[in-house]
């Protein structure tokens, strides 16, 4: 394809073996970025966090539902990933506060594009999703 057709997606142009071999799927650095867009909770503390910097106890408390747990997980995660900066400040008892990192940041420009396509289209899927279970054996 020339590069005068700009249209055509990324992910069709890419070469892409038939069948696709599992390790191949699993090694693929888009496929690892979306199981980290695609859990529970990183995409919101993201959001959260590219708004400003939060302590780990507030950010606990803007978030309905998550167990501390699960926010250690997730924040411990992100942090592997490069995408949020944990700085511990010294003091008494030591203050802890999240950041979003310089790559992080990055990541809100096509997190943005992905959330307003969804936006635009939930109308749209939820219409498909009425007309497919009106004709689905229950």
């Amino acid at each position: 394809m020339s590069d005068t057709h700009t249209d055509v997606p990324s992910v069709l142009t890419a070469p892409l073996p038939i069948p696709v071999p599992l390790e191949e799927h699993r090694a693929c650095p888009v496929t690892d970025v979306l199981r980290r867009a695609g859990d529970r909770w990183s995409v919101l503390i993201m959001i959260l966090l590219g708004k400003r910097s939060y302590r780990f106890n507030e950010l606990h408390r803007s978030i309905e539902g998550i167990s501390q747990r699960m926010l250690t997980r997730t924040l411990r995660g992100l942090e592997r990933d490069g995408l949020v900066s944990r700085t511990v400040h010294p003091s008494v008892p030591p203050t802890v506060e999240y950041d979003l990192t310089s790559l992080g940041r990055t990541f809100l420009g096509p997190l943005s594009t992905l959330a307003d396509w969804a936006v635009l289209h939930d109308p749209d899927i939820a219409a498909a999703r009425e007309r497919h279970d009106a004709h689905s054996p229950h």
